[in-house]
C-alpha cells in the first residue's frame, strides 16, 4: 500500500497508514458499547462519533447497548462505522452483505454507494454476490483462482450478463 509492504504489519500500523478493515465476521467488542466501539478507533480526521452518528442513525439510537445486543445488521453498520472512524484513504470491505436481511443489504449498499460517490472514498469490496457488487462500485475485478480473469469497469460485465456468468462459473 503506497509502495510499501503491509501484509504483516500490525493492524495499528495499516490503521496509521490510512488503511480501514471490515472483516467479514464484523468482529465488533461485544463486552463493550456501541459508542465504546466506534471510540476505541478514534484517529484525527472528519469522520467523527457525531458523523458515524449521522451516517447510521441506528446507531445513535443504540449508542449505550453493548456490542452483543445489537442486530447482525447493527453489528455490520457498527463495523462500519469503527473503520470509518480510523478517517482511513483506503477501506477494505470482505463480505459485509454476508448473512443479513434483504433490507439491510439494501440499506448497505446504499451507505456503500454514499462512501464513494460521495465522500470520494476509495472501497475495495470482496463480495460473493457480483451483481450486487457491480451495481455499487465503478471498477471490478474478478479472480478465478488466483488469476485476474477480468479488470475493468463494473457497468460492463453488468451489461453483458452472459460473460459475467462465464467468468464467476466454478471450475
Amino acid at each position: 500500500y503506497r509502495g510499501k509492504p503491509v501484509a504483516k504489519l500490525p493492524v495499528y500500523e495499516r490503521a496509521r497508514l490510512g488503511m480501514g478493515f471490515v472483516p467479514q465476521g464484523r468482529w465488533i467488542f461485544p463486552s463493550l458499547t456501541v459508542e465504546e466501539n466506534l471510540t476505541v478507533a478514534e484517529r484525527a480526521g472528519p469522520w467523527t462519533l457525531e458523523r458515524v452518528y449521522d451516517f447510521f442513525p441506528r446507531l445513535a439510537e443504540r449508542r449505550t447497548h453493548m456490542g452483543n445486543q445489537i442486530s447482525g445488521g447493527e453489528q455490520q453498520m457498527l463495523a462500519i462505522g469503527r473503520a470509518l472512524m480510523g478517517n482511513p484513504a483506503l477501506l477494505l470491505m470482505d463480505e459485509p452483505l454476508e448473512g443479513l436481511a434483504p433490507i439491510i443489504v439494501d440499506a448497505l449498499l446504499l451507505a456503500m454507494q454514499r462512501l464513494i460517490r460521495e465522500e470520494s472514498l476509495t472501497v475495495v469490496l470482496v463480495e460473493q454476490s457480483a451483481r450486487l457488487a457491480l451495481e455499487v462500485t465503478e471498477r471490478a475485478m474478478v479472480l478465478n483462482r488466483g488469476c485476474i480473469v477480468y479488470s475493468g469497469p463494473s457497468a460492463e460485465l453488468l451489461a453483458d450478463p452472459k460473460r459475467l456468468a462465464n467468468l464467476i462459473v466454478v471450475q
